[in-house]
Protein backbone atom coordinates (compact mmCIF):
# COMPACT_ATOMS: atom_id res chain seq x y z
CA UNK A 1 0.00 0.00 0.00
CA UNK A 2 1.39 3.20 -1.02
CA UNK A 3 0.73 6.43 1.14
CA UNK A 4 0.93 10.18 -0.42
CA UNK A 5 3.08 13.12 0.42
CA UNK A 6 1.88 14.86 2.77
CA UNK A 7 2.98 18.50 1.31
CA UNK A 8 1.04 20.86 2.81
CA UNK A 9 2.83 23.81 3.99
CA UNK A 10 5.24 23.39 1.07
CA UNK A 11 2.17 23.23 -1.30
CA UNK A 12 -0.45 24.58 0.06
CA UNK A 13 -0.26 27.68 -2.53
CA UNK A 14 1.65 28.56 -5.23
CA UNK A 15 5.46 29.78 -3.76
CA UNK A 16 8.44 31.00 -5.82
CA UNK A 17 11.89 29.64 -4.44
CA UNK A 18 15.43 30.96 -4.87
CA UNK A 19 18.31 28.15 -5.17
CA UNK A 20 21.84 28.95 -3.68
CA UNK A 21 24.29 26.75 -1.67
CA UNK A 22 25.37 28.60 1.63
CA UNK A 23 28.70 28.70 0.79
CA UNK A 24 28.49 31.03 -2.00
CA UNK A 25 26.75 33.78 0.21
CA UNK A 26 29.23 36.43 0.54
CA UNK A 27 31.87 37.00 3.47
CA UNK A 28 34.89 35.61 5.66
CA UNK A 29 33.22 34.69 9.05
CA UNK A 30 31.20 31.50 8.47
CA UNK A 31 27.56 31.77 6.71
CA UNK A 32 24.91 30.60 9.05
CA UNK A 33 24.92 34.30 10.63
CA UNK A 34 24.30 37.48 9.89
CA UNK A 35 25.17 36.50 5.82
CA UNK A 36 22.27 34.15 5.57
CA UNK A 37 19.58 36.13 7.82
CA UNK A 38 20.64 39.07 5.09
CA UNK A 39 19.80 36.71 2.28
CA UNK A 40 16.46 35.77 3.86
CA UNK A 41 15.58 39.30 4.32
CA UNK A 42 15.98 39.96 0.64
CA UNK A 43 13.97 36.85 -0.21
CA UNK A 44 11.14 37.74 1.63
CA UNK A 45 11.33 41.26 0.84
CA UNK A 46 11.08 40.04 -2.84
CA UNK A 47 7.84 37.35 -1.29
CA UNK A 48 9.84 34.28 -2.29
CA UNK A 49 8.90 31.78 0.53
CA UNK A 50 11.58 28.52 -0.38
CA UNK A 51 15.13 28.40 -0.60
CA UNK A 52 16.60 25.65 -1.64
CA UNK A 53 20.06 24.79 -0.94
CA UNK A 54 22.57 21.79 -2.32
CA UNK A 55 23.83 19.20 0.70
CA UNK A 56 25.37 20.78 3.75
CA UNK A 57 27.60 18.06 5.05
CA UNK A 58 31.48 18.25 5.52
CA UNK A 59 32.92 18.16 2.28
CA UNK A 60 36.32 16.81 0.56
CA UNK A 61 39.48 19.00 -0.22
CA UNK A 62 37.33 19.02 -4.04
CA UNK A 63 34.29 20.75 -1.97
CA UNK A 64 31.90 19.02 -3.44
CA UNK A 65 28.67 18.62 -1.55
CA UNK A 66 27.54 15.71 -2.94
CA UNK A 67 30.31 13.51 -2.05
CA UNK A 68 30.24 14.18 1.96
CA UNK A 69 32.56 12.91 4.68
CA UNK A 70 28.97 12.53 6.49
CA UNK A 71 25.31 11.51 5.65
CA UNK A 72 24.72 13.14 9.01
CA UNK A 73 27.11 15.96 9.91
CA UNK A 74 26.99 19.51 9.30
CA UNK A 75 29.72 21.37 7.54
CA UNK A 76 31.78 23.81 10.50
CA UNK A 77 33.04 25.30 7.67
CA UNK A 78 29.35 27.31 7.45
CA UNK A 79 29.75 28.23 11.36
CA UNK A 80 29.74 31.98 12.01
CA UNK A 81 32.24 32.18 14.95
CA UNK A 82 31.64 35.97 15.10
CA UNK A 83 28.33 34.70 16.51
CA UNK A 84 29.49 32.30 18.95
CA UNK A 85 28.29 32.81 22.40
CA UNK A 86 30.98 34.78 24.79
CA UNK A 87 31.65 31.22 26.70
CA UNK A 88 31.29 29.18 23.76
CA UNK A 89 33.95 26.67 25.59
CA UNK A 90 31.43 25.86 27.88
CA UNK A 91 28.25 25.02 26.44
CA UNK A 92 24.71 25.24 28.17
CA UNK A 93 24.76 21.77 29.68
CA UNK A 94 20.98 20.73 29.12
CA UNK A 95 21.50 21.81 25.08
CA UNK A 96 24.38 20.39 24.69
CA UNK A 97 23.51 17.23 26.93
CA UNK A 98 20.40 16.81 24.82
CA UNK A 99 22.19 17.19 21.24
CA UNK A 100 24.50 14.30 22.37
CA UNK A 101 21.52 12.04 23.13
CA UNK A 102 19.41 13.10 20.09
CA UNK A 103 22.12 12.52 17.82
CA UNK A 104 24.15 9.57 19.20
CA UNK A 105 23.50 6.99 16.52
CA UNK A 106 25.75 8.60 14.28
CA UNK A 107 27.43 11.04 16.06
CA UNK A 108 30.51 8.98 17.98
CA UNK A 109 31.08 7.05 14.75
CA UNK A 110 31.27 10.41 12.81
CA UNK A 111 33.85 12.06 15.65
CA UNK A 112 35.83 9.17 15.96
CA UNK A 113 36.32 8.99 12.26
CA UNK A 114 37.06 12.53 11.91
CA UNK A 115 39.37 12.05 14.64
CA UNK A 116 40.88 9.13 13.20
CA UNK A 117 41.58 11.33 9.95
CA UNK A 118 43.41 14.22 11.41
CA UNK A 119 45.91 11.42 13.08
CA UNK A 120 46.30 9.71 9.12
CA UNK A 121 46.10 12.67 7.56
CA UNK A 122 45.77 11.70 3.45
CA UNK A 123 44.64 8.68 4.21
CA UNK A 124 41.31 7.34 3.31
CA UNK A 125 40.14 4.81 5.47
CA UNK A 126 40.38 1.37 3.80
CA UNK A 127 44.01 2.58 4.24
CA UNK A 128 43.83 3.40 7.73
CA UNK A 129 45.71 0.66 10.30
CA UNK A 130 43.82 -2.68 9.55
CA UNK A 131 42.65 -2.69 13.47
CA UNK A 132 40.70 0.59 13.06
CA UNK A 133 40.05 0.20 9.45
CA UNK A 134 37.65 -2.81 10.98
CA UNK A 135 36.82 -0.88 13.82
CA UNK A 136 38.22 -3.36 16.27
CA UNK A 137 36.13 -3.03 19.45
CA UNK A 138 39.66 -2.55 21.78
CA UNK A 139 41.25 -0.71 18.94
CA UNK A 140 39.00 2.00 18.75
CA UNK A 141 38.57 1.95 22.79
CA UNK A 142 41.84 2.46 22.86
CA UNK A 143 42.15 5.50 20.13
CA UNK A 144 39.13 6.74 22.13
CA UNK A 145 40.85 7.29 25.25
CA UNK A 146 44.24 8.53 23.92
CA UNK A 147 41.88 11.29 21.55
CA UNK A 148 39.27 11.92 23.81
CA UNK A 149 39.63 15.43 23.53
CA UNK A 150 39.99 15.44 19.82
CA UNK A 151 36.45 13.74 19.53
CA UNK A 152 35.13 15.98 21.40
CA UNK A 153 36.06 19.22 19.51
CA UNK A 154 34.55 17.08 16.24
CA UNK A 155 31.06 16.48 18.93
CA UNK A 156 31.44 20.78 19.72
CA UNK A 157 31.72 21.73 16.02
CA UNK A 158 28.20 19.69 15.00
CA UNK A 159 26.66 21.33 18.46
CA UNK A 160 27.39 24.58 16.67
CA UNK A 161 26.45 24.13 13.60
CA UNK A 162 23.47 22.26 15.26
CA UNK A 163 22.32 25.53 16.59
CA UNK A 164 23.32 28.07 14.22
CA UNK A 165 21.35 26.08 11.46
CA UNK A 166 18.07 26.09 14.31
CA UNK A 167 18.40 29.23 14.78
CA UNK A 168 18.36 30.65 10.92
CA UNK A 169 15.56 27.57 10.29
CA UNK A 170 13.65 29.69 12.75
CA UNK A 171 14.31 33.13 11.03
CA UNK A 172 13.61 32.03 8.03
CA UNK A 173 10.18 30.15 9.30
CA UNK A 174 9.30 33.58 10.84
CA UNK A 175 9.58 35.21 7.78
CA UNK A 176 7.70 32.71 6.11
CA UNK A 177 10.72 31.22 4.15
CA UNK A 178 10.79 27.17 3.89
CA UNK A 179 14.10 26.12 3.76
CA UNK A 180 14.20 23.18 0.68
CA UNK A 181 17.63 20.26 1.64
CA UNK A 182 18.90 17.81 -1.05
CA UNK A 183 20.09 14.54 -0.54
CA UNK A 184 22.46 12.34 -2.80
CA UNK A 185 21.06 8.61 -3.71
CA UNK A 186 24.94 7.82 -3.04
CA UNK A 187 27.61 8.57 -0.53
CA UNK A 188 31.15 8.97 -0.68
CA UNK A 189 33.41 5.87 -0.17
CA UNK A 190 35.48 7.63 2.30
CA UNK A 191 32.60 8.76 4.62
CA UNK A 192 31.86 7.82 8.02
CA UNK A 193 28.91 6.08 6.90
CA UNK A 194 30.62 3.62 4.72
CA UNK A 195 33.53 2.68 7.77
CA UNK A 196 30.99 2.75 10.29
CA UNK A 197 28.40 0.31 8.67
CA UNK A 198 30.46 -1.24 5.83
CA UNK A 199 27.39 -4.48 6.05
CA UNK A 200 25.20 -2.34 4.34
CA UNK A 201 27.56 -1.29 1.31
CA UNK A 202 28.88 -3.93 -1.39
CA UNK A 203 32.62 -4.20 -0.35
CA UNK A 204 35.54 -6.63 -0.20
CA UNK A 205 37.42 -8.13 3.04
CA UNK A 206 39.48 -4.71 2.60
CA UNK A 207 36.65 -2.48 2.77
CA UNK A 208 37.37 -1.72 -1.11
CA UNK A 209 33.92 -1.57 -3.20
CA UNK A 210 33.33 -4.85 -5.17
CA UNK A 211 30.61 -2.45 -7.67
CA UNK A 212 30.58 0.69 -8.26
CA UNK A 213 27.75 3.60 -9.49
CA UNK A 214 27.34 5.33 -12.31
CA UNK A 215 25.50 5.90 -15.62
CA UNK A 216 25.05 4.02 -18.42
CA UNK A 217 27.08 5.69 -22.14
CA UNK A 218 24.22 7.68 -23.71
CA UNK A 219 23.98 11.00 -25.63
CA UNK A 220 25.23 13.34 -23.07
CA UNK A 221 28.65 10.88 -22.41
CA UNK A 222 28.83 8.57 -24.98
CA UNK A 223 31.48 7.14 -22.17
CA UNK A 224 28.66 6.59 -19.82
CA UNK A 225 29.53 7.76 -15.84
CA UNK A 226 31.74 6.38 -13.32
CA UNK A 227 31.32 8.13 -9.90
CA UNK A 228 33.04 6.03 -7.80
CA UNK A 229 30.47 5.55 -5.01
CA UNK A 230 30.02 2.07 -3.65
CA UNK A 231 26.74 0.69 -4.13
CA UNK A 232 24.26 -0.39 -0.98
CA UNK A 233 24.05 -4.08 -0.56
CA UNK A 234 19.93 -3.88 -0.25
CA UNK A 235 19.34 -7.04 0.58
CA UNK A 236 20.70 -6.51 3.86
CA UNK A 237 19.27 -3.07 4.48
CA UNK A 238 16.25 -4.38 3.50
CA UNK A 239 16.89 -7.57 6.40
CA UNK A 240 16.81 -4.64 9.10
CA UNK A 241 13.90 -2.62 7.77
CA UNK A 242 16.37 -0.22 5.77
CA UNK A 243 17.33 1.51 9.06
CA UNK A 244 20.07 3.56 8.27
CA UNK A 245 18.34 5.16 5.29
CA UNK A 246 15.91 5.75 7.84
CA UNK A 247 17.82 7.71 10.26
CA UNK A 248 19.64 9.73 7.46
CA UNK A 249 16.59 10.67 6.45
CA UNK A 250 15.09 11.28 9.70
CA UNK A 251 18.44 13.71 9.95
CA UNK A 252 17.63 16.18 6.80
CA UNK A 253 14.02 15.72 7.90
CA UNK A 254 15.23 17.76 11.64
CA UNK A 255 17.25 20.45 9.44
CA UNK A 256 14.47 21.05 6.18
CA UNK A 257 10.77 21.38 5.40
CA UNK A 258 11.43 20.10 1.84
CA UNK A 259 14.02 17.75 0.35
CA UNK A 260 15.19 16.78 -3.05
CA UNK A 261 16.25 13.20 -2.91
CA UNK A 262 18.96 13.29 -6.40
CA UNK A 263 19.20 10.41 -8.88
CA UNK A 264 15.68 8.87 -7.77
CA UNK A 265 15.80 6.50 -10.56
CA UNK A 266 18.57 4.37 -8.91
CA UNK A 267 15.55 3.57 -6.20
CA UNK A 268 13.73 1.43 -9.59
CA UNK A 269 16.96 0.31 -10.94
CA UNK A 270 20.74 1.32 -10.63
CA UNK A 271 23.81 0.86 -13.32
CA UNK A 272 26.53 -1.40 -11.80
CA UNK A 273 29.83 -0.92 -12.75
CA UNK A 274 32.31 -4.14 -11.56
CA UNK A 275 35.22 -3.15 -9.84
CA UNK A 276 37.46 -5.32 -11.33
CA UNK A 277 37.03 -3.44 -14.96
CA UNK A 278 35.29 -0.25 -13.79
CA UNK A 279 34.06 0.95 -17.46
CA UNK A 280 30.62 2.19 -17.47
CA UNK A 281 29.97 0.31 -20.47
CA UNK A 282 30.73 -3.03 -18.62
CA UNK A 283 27.87 -1.95 -16.69
CA UNK A 284 24.48 -3.45 -15.80
CA UNK A 285 21.11 -2.54 -14.54
CA UNK A 286 20.06 -4.08 -11.01
CA UNK A 287 16.50 -3.48 -9.50
CA UNK A 288 16.39 -1.29 -6.86
CA UNK A 289 14.03 -1.68 -3.80
CA UNK A 290 11.51 0.80 -5.30
CA UNK A 291 7.98 0.43 -3.46
CA UNK A 292 9.42 -2.13 -0.58
CA UNK A 293 11.67 0.81 0.38
CA UNK A 294 9.56 4.14 0.29
CA UNK A 295 6.89 2.43 1.98
CA UNK A 296 9.10 1.82 4.42
CA UNK A 297 9.86 5.89 4.83
CA UNK A 298 6.51 6.48 4.96
CA UNK A 299 6.06 4.02 7.38
CA UNK A 300 8.52 5.39 9.64
CA UNK A 301 8.43 9.15 9.01
CA UNK A 302 4.78 9.69 7.39
CA UNK A 303 5.63 13.57 7.21
CA UNK A 304 8.87 12.79 4.95
CA UNK A 305 8.76 15.56 1.88
CA UNK A 306 10.32 14.04 -0.40
CA UNK A 307 10.68 15.74 -4.18
CA UNK A 308 12.12 13.15 -6.67
CA UNK A 309 14.83 14.40 -9.16
CA UNK A 310 13.67 12.70 -12.36
CA UNK A 311 15.85 14.50 -14.82
CA UNK A 312 17.75 12.99 -17.94
CA UNK A 313 16.34 9.73 -19.34
CA UNK A 314 13.77 8.60 -17.10
CA UNK A 315 12.06 5.22 -18.24
CA UNK A 316 7.68 4.70 -17.92
CA UNK A 317 8.90 2.17 -14.85
CA UNK A 318 10.66 5.23 -12.51
CA UNK A 319 7.43 7.62 -13.33
CA UNK A 320 5.01 5.02 -12.46
CA UNK A 321 6.86 4.70 -9.12
CA UNK A 322 7.09 8.70 -8.36
CA UNK A 323 3.89 8.58 -9.30
CA UNK A 324 2.71 5.47 -6.79
CA UNK A 325 4.12 7.26 -3.93
CA UNK A 326 2.75 10.40 -4.94
CA UNK A 327 6.45 12.40 -4.92
CA UNK A 328 6.51 15.44 -7.46
CA UNK A 329 9.58 15.82 -9.93
CA UNK A 330 11.31 18.42 -11.72
CA UNK A 331 11.24 20.45 -15.04
CA UNK A 332 13.71 22.68 -16.38
CA UNK A 333 12.62 25.64 -18.58
CA UNK A 334 16.58 25.22 -20.44
CA UNK A 335 15.75 21.48 -21.53
CA UNK A 336 12.48 22.27 -22.99
CA UNK A 337 13.94 23.45 -26.77
CA UNK A 338 14.88 20.05 -28.57
CA UNK A 339 11.84 20.71 -31.10
CA UNK A 340 9.80 18.37 -29.45
CA UNK A 341 6.26 20.30 -28.87
CA UNK A 342 5.70 16.83 -26.46
CA UNK A 343 9.33 17.62 -24.43
CA UNK A 344 8.28 17.60 -21.23
CA UNK A 345 9.96 20.58 -20.17
CA UNK A 346 7.89 22.77 -21.93
CA UNK A 347 5.76 25.68 -20.12
CA UNK A 348 2.57 23.66 -22.12
CA UNK A 349 3.44 20.19 -20.61
CA UNK A 350 4.39 21.34 -16.81
CA UNK A 351 1.95 19.70 -14.33
CA UNK A 352 0.85 21.03 -11.25
CA UNK A 353 2.29 19.11 -8.59
CA UNK A 354 5.74 19.26 -10.05
CA UNK A 355 8.93 21.89 -9.95
CA UNK A 356 9.91 24.19 -12.58
CA UNK A 357 13.37 25.41 -12.82
CA UNK A 358 15.02 27.37 -14.79
CA UNK A 359 18.16 26.07 -14.26
CA UNK A 360 20.10 23.76 -11.49
CA UNK A 361 23.32 23.75 -10.66
CA UNK A 362 24.41 21.65 -12.71
CA UNK A 363 23.45 23.81 -15.77
CA UNK A 364 25.04 26.54 -17.05
CA UNK A 365 23.12 30.12 -15.94
CA UNK A 366 20.45 30.24 -18.39
CA UNK A 367 22.22 33.85 -19.70
CA UNK A 368 25.35 31.43 -20.46
CA UNK A 369 23.17 28.82 -21.69
CA UNK A 370 21.13 30.67 -24.35
CA UNK A 371 24.39 33.02 -25.18
CA UNK A 372 25.65 29.36 -25.90
CA UNK A 373 22.53 28.18 -28.69
CA UNK A 374 23.19 27.99 -31.91
CA UNK A 375 21.13 30.32 -34.14
CA UNK A 376 18.85 28.13 -34.79
CA UNK A 377 17.74 26.82 -31.49
CA UNK A 378 18.00 30.55 -30.07
CA UNK A 379 15.64 31.11 -32.99
CA UNK A 380 13.01 28.32 -31.23
CA UNK A 381 13.48 30.07 -28.22
CA UNK A 382 12.68 33.33 -28.97
CA UNK A 383 9.71 31.91 -31.38
CA UNK A 384 8.05 30.03 -28.11
CA UNK A 385 8.59 32.93 -25.62
CA UNK A 386 7.66 35.59 -28.17
CA UNK A 387 10.85 37.59 -27.59
CA UNK A 388 11.56 39.87 -30.21
CA UNK A 389 14.91 42.36 -30.39
CA UNK A 390 13.33 45.30 -31.39
CA UNK A 391 9.88 44.99 -28.52
CA UNK A 392 11.60 46.45 -25.38
CA UNK A 393 11.12 42.74 -24.34
CA UNK A 394 12.95 42.32 -20.89
CA UNK A 395 16.81 40.61 -21.89
CA UNK A 396 17.69 37.04 -20.95
CA UNK A 397 17.43 35.87 -18.88
CA UNK A 398 13.99 37.53 -17.36
CA UNK A 399 11.58 36.22 -20.47
CA UNK A 400 12.75 32.57 -19.18
CA UNK A 401 11.90 33.74 -15.63
CA UNK A 402 8.87 35.11 -16.29
CA UNK A 403 8.02 32.29 -18.33
CA UNK A 404 8.88 29.72 -15.21
CA UNK A 405 6.74 32.16 -12.74
CA UNK A 406 3.70 31.39 -15.30
CA UNK A 407 3.84 27.71 -15.04
CA UNK A 408 1.24 25.71 -13.71
CA UNK A 409 3.71 24.21 -11.93
CA UNK A 410 3.15 24.96 -7.80
CA UNK A 411 6.67 25.90 -7.24
CA UNK A 412 9.12 27.43 -9.17
CA UNK A 413 12.56 27.68 -7.97
CA UNK A 414 15.34 30.31 -9.60
CA UNK A 415 19.16 30.07 -9.41
CA UNK A 416 20.37 33.23 -7.28
CA UNK A 417 22.47 33.54 -10.64
CA UNK A 418 19.57 33.97 -12.74
CA UNK A 419 18.31 36.49 -10.49
CA UNK A 420 21.26 38.58 -11.14
CA UNK A 421 21.73 37.86 -14.57
CA UNK A 422 24.74 36.64 -14.53
CA UNK A 423 26.50 34.90 -17.03
CA UNK A 424 28.50 31.32 -17.50
CA UNK A 425 31.32 33.02 -15.25
CA UNK A 426 29.36 32.23 -12.57
CA UNK A 427 28.35 28.76 -13.01
CA UNK A 428 28.21 26.92 -9.48
CA UNK A 429 29.35 23.25 -11.32
CA UNK A 430 30.35 21.83 -14.78
CA UNK A 431 30.04 17.83 -14.44
CA UNK A 432 33.13 15.83 -15.32
CA UNK A 433 35.23 18.59 -14.32
CA UNK A 434 37.41 18.98 -11.74
CA UNK A 435 38.27 22.72 -11.49
CA UNK A 436 36.64 26.08 -10.95
CA UNK A 437 33.82 23.87 -9.44
CA UNK A 438 31.68 24.80 -6.17
CA UNK A 439 33.62 28.16 -5.09
CA UNK A 440 31.47 30.97 -7.20
CA UNK A 441 29.96 33.52 -4.39
CA UNK A 442 27.41 36.29 -4.53
CA UNK A 443 29.39 39.53 -4.48
CA UNK A 444 29.34 41.54 -1.17
CA UNK A 445 26.69 44.09 -3.06
CA UNK A 446 24.60 41.11 -4.57
CA UNK A 447 21.40 43.29 -3.10
CA UNK A 448 21.91 46.65 -4.52
CA UNK A 449 22.33 44.35 -7.57
CA UNK A 450 19.49 42.07 -7.71
CA UNK A 451 15.96 43.86 -8.97
CA UNK A 452 13.94 43.23 -6.06
CA UNK A 453 10.86 45.19 -6.95
CA UNK A 454 10.62 42.95 -10.70
CA UNK A 455 10.94 40.27 -8.64
CA UNK A 456 8.44 41.24 -6.15
CA UNK A 457 6.08 42.18 -9.07
CA UNK A 458 6.66 38.40 -11.32
CA UNK A 459 5.57 36.59 -7.75
CA UNK A 460 2.53 38.49 -7.39
CA UNK A 461 1.53 38.56 -11.02
CA UNK A 462 1.31 34.90 -11.14
CA UNK A 463 0.07 34.30 -7.55
CA UNK A 464 3.04 33.00 -5.94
Amino acid sequence: MTQGLPLVSAFSRRRAGVLLHPTALPGPHGKLGASARQFIDLLAEAGITVWQTLPIGPTHPDLSPYQSLSAHAGNPALIDFLELPEHWEGPDQHLWEEFLAEHERWLEDYARFMAIRTRYPGLAWPEWPEPLRRRDANALAEFTRANRDAIEQVKYEQFVFHQQWNRLRQYARDRGVLMFGDIPIFVAHDSADVWANPEQFKLDSAGQPTAIAGVPPDYFSPEGQHWGNPLYNWQAMAHDGYRWWLGRLASQREKFDLLRIDHFRGLQAFWEIPASDPRPVNGYWVPGPADDFLSACFRELPDLPLVAENLGIIGDDVEQLRHRFRLPGMTVMQFGFDGSPGNPHLLHNHKADDLVYTGTHDNDTTLGWYRSLNDRTRHHVNRYLRISENDGTDPMPWPVIQAAMSSVSSLVIVPAQDLLGLGSEARFNTPGTLENNWVWQLSEHYQELMDVQKLRELVQLYGR
